[in-house]
């Protein structure tokens, strides 16, 4: 790397006073091009507790760290990732995300998170009628999907079983054998609209009229209740997909539940036995949850079913695996402000989505001063035909004479033939229309919303220097993910031959410490332990030790066989592999005897014994290597006298 400190000269003092600032404001420049002084402040102070080595959280050593990441984003440029599809992808839908933040929503989705909030506080059972009627019927079709709900109703209401009718009437698919019965549900269990009916209707009473994109519906409420706040509870798995200790799943989660029955803690058999290592060292307590949580109707069933903390459940399967599950808290109803960021999600995700937008688009409006100009439908009537119904209009370009302004904002100008555009990009992409005039209406409001936003976002770049920081950053990571990910990790991945040249090379790093295969007896008691001591002193083989101590259908030792190194966690701690049957160790309150059947030196490993350790380490050797390239292809030019400065003021 051609690296020049330099200093800023008398002669520049002759520049304007604005351009003399803007000199001493930049830091470096890598090509000519500059990075400024407070980019680089924002960047230490944010991330200095994030630095591992301590020579690097100095300014200088810092600087070393910002100028190779500086390097990186400018590779990445010169690649031109910036305009690949995957990155401009990700970029625009954390852009949307962050502008979000700057913009309106704020009133119109709190409003709507409080509400789902308090709507989620309970469970309503209902039964519902439908009559089917596209979202774009023409008026015809409407009409008379109305009038026909219109007349079911006034069955209903005139006391008519609300079953009977809806399996004799109702056109959802499946009604006949439902009875239009939906169970319980709560909020964002329905599409918005038919929710907000729903929740609106009394018990027992039949309600108004309701339009979905389904069609029209008029539902029952047969009963409302509490919905039941989350459950903590801890587990012992065994895993029905990797039997690493040669016992068959069903048999050895029986085995652990009569230890339960004995007497022994829970927890303790949870840290030695439990398959899923996330929850096994924590004596097998998992993060919280509700019914639907997990994806696993009967570990949630069963759970719920625990009426006491303490109590424990028989083993219970799901797709994971064999479960024992212990009740430790039936929980509280978090309050609102822990649960706003996640109904919040929901709210921008759904349908609900669609009133903010609709707020939005009209708050831009007002802020960005946008002017009306000239309509667009009484030209697109004719001028886009109902091709465009089935994604295949052939567009052409809108006449100089004919192409006016739809409307204006800011400095910039959206006509006709802009939009005819979007609308041959976005035919064929957006829900199924029946009616033209509707397609293009539906479009035209994603067109619209889409400028607004993009103009919004474009100005507030420039003018809040609070987001063009946050946006820089996320901008710059996504950047460097892409050229990392080309120039380094997906090198380093498919490169099988680059590997195993590395590994042969570097063959003395990857060794095996001294290692053992072992039969390891985990006993109840110290007692038995003595015993088990004698039976392997006698020759005796794990089945006849087991027959020998499990009596009774009780389970006394559990046996673990393998190869295992020094150290590793199956062992206790400090544990010398000698040949022969070892004193009594206690681990996690078991009594354990392990007999040592054969001691192996320490060695080479092969390439598959460590090839995800060689990927790694080819990785690191790659991404030096590649920087060193950068460092030569790039000027980076320090600005000695603004350095001196920051140090300063960092240091103060």
């Amino acid at each position: 790397m051609k690296t020049n400190l330099f200093l800023l000269f008398a002669s520049f003092l002759t520049i304007s006073g604005l351009l003399g600032q803007e000199k001493k404001d930049i830091l470096l420049t890598i090509d000519d091009k500059p990075i400024y002084a407070k980019e680089f402040k924002q960047v230490y102070k944010k991330n200095l507790d994030l630095v591992q080595e301590e020579n690097q959280k100095t300014v200088d050593g810092y600087l070393d760290l910002f100028v190779d990441y500086k390097l990186k984003v400018a590779e990445a440029y010169a690649q031109n990732l910036d305009e690949r599809e995957s990155y401009i992808r990700d970029f625009s839908k954390y852009e949307e995300q962050l502008s979000r933040n700057y913009i309106y929503e704020d009133q119109v989705t709190g409003n709507l998170v409080r509400e789902a909030y308090e709507r989620g506080k309970e469970e309503i059972h209902a039964s519902h009628i439908l009559i089917m009627c596209n979202f774009d019927a023409i008026a015809q079709d409407t009409l008379a999907a109305y009038n026909k709900i219109e007349r079911i109703r006034k069955r209903a209401l005139a006391g008519e079983d609300f079953a009977t009718l809806a399996s004799t009437t109702s056109e959802e698919p499946g009604a006949k054998e439902k009875k239009g019965d939906l169970g319980y549900f709560s909020a964002f269990d329905m599409v918005y609209t038919f929710e907000n009916v729903a929740y609106a209707t009394p018990v027992g009473e039949i309600s108004e009229i309701v339009r979905t994109q389904f069609g029209y519906h008029i539902i029952k409420i047969h009963d409302r209740r509490e919905k039941l706040p989350p459950v903590a509870v801890a587990h012992i798995m065994i895993s029905t997909k990797d039997d690493s200790v040669g016992i068959e799943s069903k048999k050895r989660i029986d085995d652990i539940y009569a230890q339960i029955l004995q007497g022994e803690k829970f927890e303790d058999l949870a840290k030695q036995y439990s398959d899923d290592k996330g929850t096994a060292m924590k004596g097998g307590k998992m993060r919280d949850f509700s019914r639907g949580d997990l994806n696993a109707p009967p570990f949630e069933n069963m759970s719920y079913a625990l009426e006491n903390p303490g109590d424990i459940s028989e083993p219970v399967q799901t797709r994971f695996g064999w479960h024992i599950i212990k009740l430790l808290k039936k929980l509280e109803r978090k309050p609102f402000s822990e649960k706003r960021m996640e109904i919040e999600r929901k709210v921008k995700s759904g349908d609900r989505s669609k009133i903010v937008t609709n707020a939005v688009t009209e708050q831009l409006k007002e802020k960005l001063n946008v002017v009306e100009g000239t309509s667009y439908a009484p030209y697109f009537k004719t001028y886009v035909t109902d091709s465009v119904l089935s994604g295949d209009w052939k567009y052409t370009p809108v006449p100089n004479a004919d192409n006016k302004i739809i409307f204006t904002v800011g400095t910039r100008k959206v006509d006709f033939e802009e939009f005819a555009q979007y609308i041959n990009k976005r035919q064929g992409k957006v829900r199924p229309h029946r009616q033209k005039m509707n397609l293009l209406s539906t479009i035209f409001d994603e067109f619209e919303t889409k400028v607004l936003k993009e103009y919004f976002r474009e100005t507030l770049e420039k003018e809040n220097d609070e987001y063009a920081s946050i946006i820089r950053e996320y901008r710059d990571g996504l950047l460097i993910f892409e050229v990392m990910s080309d120039n380094v990790w997906n090198k380093a991945k498919l490169d099988s031959v680059g590997q195993e040249a590395f590994f042969a090379k570097n063959r003395s790093n990857y060794l095996w410490k001294q290692r053992a295969t072992i039969e390891s007896y985990a006993a109840t008691s110290a007692k038995l332990a003595k015993q088990i001591q004698q039976l392997l002193k006698e020759g005796k083989s794990v089945e006849e030790v087991k027959e020998t101590i499990n009596k009774d259908d009780k389970v006394y030792v559990i046996v673990t066989e393998g190869t295992f190194e020094e150290g590793a966690k199956e062992l206790p701690d400090g544990f010398k592999f000698e040949e022969g049957i070892s004193d009594t160790y206690m681990m996690n309150n078991a009594h354990v005897i392990i007999k040592v059947k054969e001691v192996l030196a320490p060695g080479p490993k092969e390439l598959d014994d460590v090839r995800g350790r060689v990927m790694s380490d080819y990785q690191n050797y790659l991404e030096t290597e590649w920087m060193q390239s950068l460092k030569e292809k790039y000027t980076v030019e320090v600005n000695k006298k603004v350095l001196k400065r920051i140090k300063k003021e960092l240091d103060s």
